[in-house]
């Protein structure tokens, strides 16, 4: 799904993340260094410098230093290492989270964690065999682990900004030590960046907690908790009218409305397989009944419950549920804002039984109606398919997941919808298909 052009781009923004390390690595030689992989627009680079905090007073300073070694036009040599010659480099390095991964390349030919992106280890994607070698590259004053692809050398690197730092936990566990997260933006040209730029500034003026408060939409309060919004009279009307919106497309397919409990056994969770994969489920004991419950993190066992309550025959199939309904998830308050990250979510969700060959029309039905919704909305759509992995961690037979993931992905083709696949990301019950969709921001 890419070309030439975005290549470039690509390898681009990758040079620049290791040209950041490098200004980095000069300004805190003690610089312990994570990954730093391309993300959308830019680049970031994970990086522990102990007590010492960056902030964006940091920013100007680093910004002239990477400036500088862009100017040396310092060529990315390629180079590659044994294995166990490797972790000698990071011990001797003092890069302790560079000797992890390679330690665990070296243990079982991957680094286990799903956030680590494979190409900045040396290795090849999905590479689950023994690994003999890794790969450097070589910029100047500053060697690092990584696979590429890389700008012919530091000159050829396109216009960027640094944007802002945040935490992240190393490899995403909050056990692990806090590192600091350093972004930044970056394009082919500078008229790019500025229009980036510009079109940030912009979006600012419509974000939604600014105009939520203007427009008297919605409230949080301190004695209800963070992360669970309150809707005014007029933030209810305008809620009402999404609500409508987004059910009737369905309403018009057959999908018949249900209601269940914000409550469940602890139970239902752990037969679903769900009790593992939200860590943030709410738990509370029921002292009159000795229950354990919790408040629902997804309706889907609840709407299976519906459905399994009576025989049914193949005759009555598709049968579709609609509910728009509200989960809970008990979120870190650092990783709380506004209504896009909250611990009360409504969704506008539905569940379809079906039999095999009725899974194609279904999905046609979906992406039509998602199509033309989004279009109202003035939103253009890409997809994300979520297929299964090797592993165990999944429901039903493969031959059923084949014939699934084959057919949504028939479906974004038949479309001719951009798409990407997410190997992994798959729900424990079967593929998804994602709707991506970028707003004012």
């Amino acid at each position: 799904m890419s070309n030439n052009n975005t290549d470039k781009l690509y390898a681009m923004r990758h040079s620049l993340a290791h040209i950041m390390a490098t200004a980095i690595s000069k300004r805190w030689p003690d610089a312990k260094f994570g990954v730093g992989p391309v993300v959308e627009n830019g680049f970031y680079y994970d990086v522990d410098l102990g007590e010492k905090k960056i902030s964006e007073e940091d920013f100007a300073t680093l910004e002239e230093e990477m400036k500088t070694v862009i100017k040396a036009d310092y060529t990315f040599e390629k180079s590659e290492l044994e294995i166990d010659k490797a972790i000698k480099w990071a011990k001797d390095s003092n890069q302790p989270y560079k000797q992890e991964l390679l330690n665990d390349l070296k243990r079982s030919g991957t680094t286990i964690a799903k956030d680590i992106d494979s190409e900045e280890l040396g290795i090849e994607a999905g590479d689950q065999s023994e690994v003999d070698k890794v790969s450097f590259y070589k910029n100047g004053p500053f060697t690092d682990l990584c696979r590429g692809p890389h700008a012919e050398s530091t000159g050829k690197v396109g216009a960027f900004k640094l944007m802002r730092v945040s935490g992240a936990y190393w490899r995403g566990k909050e056990t692990n030590p806090q590192m600091q997260r350093v972004y930044g933006v970056a394009f082919e040209t500078e008229k790019e960046l500025r229009q980036y730029l510009n079109m940030l500034e912009e979006a600012k003026k419509r974000d939604h907690r600014k105009l939520g408060q203007e427009l008297d939409l919605f409230v949080f309060s301190p004695i209800i908790g963070s992360g669970l919004p309150m809707f005014t009279p007029k933030g209810t009307i305008l809620r009402q009218e999404i609500e409508r919106f987004a059910e009737s497309f369905r309403l018009n397919r057959g999908y018949q409305k249900v209601w269940i409990p914000h409550i469940a056994k602890i139970d239902t969770y752990k037969t679903s397989g769900h009790f593992e994969k939200f860590p943030e489920l709410l738990r509370f004991n029921s002292s009159e009944s000795g229950d354990e419950l919790a408040l629902k993190p997804v309706n889907c066992p609840h709407h299976t419950q519906i459905y399994a309550s009576k025989p049914r025959s193949y005759r009555d199939l598709p049968i579709k549920y609609l509910e728009t309904t509200t989960v809970y998830r008990d979120e870190k308050s650092g990783e709380l804002g506004g209504l896009n990250r909250v611990r009360a979510i409504t969704q506008d969700d539905s569940h379809v039984f079906c039999a095999d060959d009725q899974i194609e029309g279904i999905f046609s039905e979906l992406i039509e109606d998602a199509k033309k919704a989004y279009d109202q909305l003035g939103l253009h759509l890409s997809l994300r398919l979520s297929f299964r992995d090797d592993s165990d961690a999944y429901l039903g037979d493969i031959k059923t997941w084949n014939k699934a993931e084959n057919a949504i992905e028939l479906m974004a083709k038949k479309f001719n919808l951009e798409y990407e696949i997410g190997v992994g990301e798959a729900a424990i019950y079967g593929p998804k298909m994602d709707f991506m969709a970028t707003d004012a921001l």
